[in-house]
């Protein structure tokens, strides 16, 4: 199945905007991880991008994913490119 990579941008002032969304986005970033969806997400160390890998049959499949979160909704993601990725090791 082919992997995705998503990098993502977070707005600002992302840590006090964010709270209202927080719980909901973890529950649903833990359900697409049980379901092999998700391979691994996180923000970068400064708070200013969102990367992740994903395990899924298509780019639209991630792109609803994405597309879906509390995050993108509510304008804590602000723009989001995802690739495919070929893993060579």
């Amino acid at each position: 199945m082919p992997k995705y990579v998503m990098w993502g941008s977070y707005c600002d002032g992302v840590l006090e905007k964010r709270a209202p969304y927080r719980q909901a986005h973890l529950d649903g970033l833990n359900a697409q991880k049980e379901a092999g969806t998700l391979i691994t997400i996180g923000p970068t160390q400064d708070i200013k991008m969102v990367f992740g890998i994903y395990e899924a049959d298509d780019e639209a499949t991630v792109r609803n994913l994405v597309e879906s979160d509390p995050y993108w909704q509510n304008g804590i993601w602000t723009e989001y490119e995802i690739r495919e990725w070929i893993q060579a090791i």
